[in-house]
């Protein structure tokens, strides 16, 4: 499948063939997106997440399928990390990886890390996945999967790659464990129905429970060096006379 990125010079010709694979891969292309269809479909209001982990499996089978129909991808720029991480704050006249430029900026301390300058995404329902927002993103993907054929050229399986690529990361997120014991350390701990408002987390409430306990805090016992006795022994009875 690494050679459907030569249909656009084959397109213009009159001797265009049908790369060979390509029949074969359209048709599991649509087998896949059938079943991611009628799994989202199951799917409701307050769903519970391990019921989002099929779907997120047939949305990544489907995207791998589009992913070979589509052309490569050099995400970074880079000969080395072609698919590696986009690093976040470029210096002027640095490439666009992040390990070569982390690399980098190894020899050059001047430079700013990632970590000075990242931006940070707003947290809040702009970053909750839902499931109106899954079903809107692979309302997309059925529309730009309708109309693909052998005679398609390579930018629509990207898009279509890469909508199919945004669906899966939401039936991913939504596929994790919910925090609703709000803990950041304990996010899918149970909740614990006597703690007040913000200490929910049954793993903590456990250990402040524990702490509150502790009449004190315990401390450890000078060391005896090896051969030498801690306190006198006690004996239980009298020695008998003339032992």
């Amino acid at each position: 499948m690494a050679g459907m990125g030569g249909q656009d010079q084959q397109h213009g010709g009159k001797g265009y063939s049908v790369p060979t694979g390509l029949p074969y891969a359209l048709q599991e292309l649509r087998s896949r997106l059938g079943s991611a269809n009628d799994l989202l479909k199951d799917l409701y209001d307050g769903a519970y997440p391990a019921e989002y982990e099929p779907v997120a499996d047939s949305l990544y089978g489907a995207y791998r399928t589009a992913a070979d129909l589509a052309p490569a991808r050099n995400v970074t720029g880079c000969k080395e990390h072609p698919d590696g991480a986009v690093d976040p704050t470029v210096p002027d006249g640095w490439g666009r990886c992040l390990i070569c430029n982390h690399r980098r900026r190894l020899n050059e301390r001047s430079a700013p890390t990632p970590a000075e300058e990242t931006p940070r995404l707003p947290e809040g329902p702009a970053r909750r996945a839902t499931l109106g927002s899954l079903t809107a993103q692979f309302a997309l993907v059925n529309e730009r999967s309708f109309d693909l054929g052998t005679s398609s050229r390579p930018k629509e399986f990207a898009a279509l790659a890469e909508a199919l690529h945004r669906a899966f990361v939401l039936a991913r997120e939504l596929s994790r464990p919910r925090n609703s014991s709000g803990c950041a350390q304990h996010p899918g701990a149970p909740v614990d129905p006597d703690a007040p408002p913000g200490e929910e987390c049954i793993f903590c409430a456990g250990r402040r429970r524990q702490a509150q306990r502790a009449a004190g805090t315990p401390q450890m016992l000078p060391r005896v060096p090896r051969g030498e006795r801690r306190m006198p022994l006690r004996r239980r009875f009298e020695r008998p006379p003339g032992l």
